[in-house]
């Protein structure tokens, strides 16, 4: 898998979350964004990253990030996930066209239908300004998040 590139515009994605809006990442435009994508929201290791991430918010105090998880999960799994552990950010559901998102951030993996996980910082004026990328089953660290945003 290849990651986007830092320093340029983030790729412009049209997903549906977990209430069944249609959203794109420009709709966030004005405030930094900060793109998360899991293979699978009820396994063990996304379950886990997901919580922390909803504990953790704001990742760095007085900071207005918005923290969008995206799976190529149904809306129906995402909202079942949200409502099951009280996730209040928005969950974006890259089912159909299965993985788009996912491949326009270069994080799809095609011989398991998933999204790896990537997690993608994105400025105020749309501009991918730091990625990371980490192993299926290896929760990314919290700090890194953190040392991201602060650098923003």
């Amino acid at each position: 898998m290849t990651l986007s590139r830092l320093g340029e515009v983030a790729p412009d994605i049209a997903l549906v979350d977990n209430h069944g809006r249609r959203t794109t990442l420009s709709d966030y435009r004005g405030a930094p964004l900060l793109l998360v994508f899991v293979p699978f929201a009820f396994s063990d290791t996304c379950t886990n990253e997901l919580i922390d991430l909803r504990d953790e918010a704001p990742l760095v105090p007085d900071s207005d990030l918005t923290v969008a998880v995206v799976s190529c999960d149904s809306l129906f799994t995402m909202k079942a996930w949200g409502d099951a552990h009280a996730y209040e950010g928005p969950l974006l559901s890259d089912f159909w066209p299965h993985g788009e998102a996912a491949r326009a951030y270069g994080v799809f993996n095609e011989d398991k239908g998933l999204a790896g996980r990537g997690s993608f910082l994105i400025d105020s004026a749309g501009v991918l300004r730091w990625s990371v990328l980490s192993e299926l089953g290896q929760a990314r660290d919290l700090d890194e998040y953190r040392a991201a945003v602060r650098a923003l």
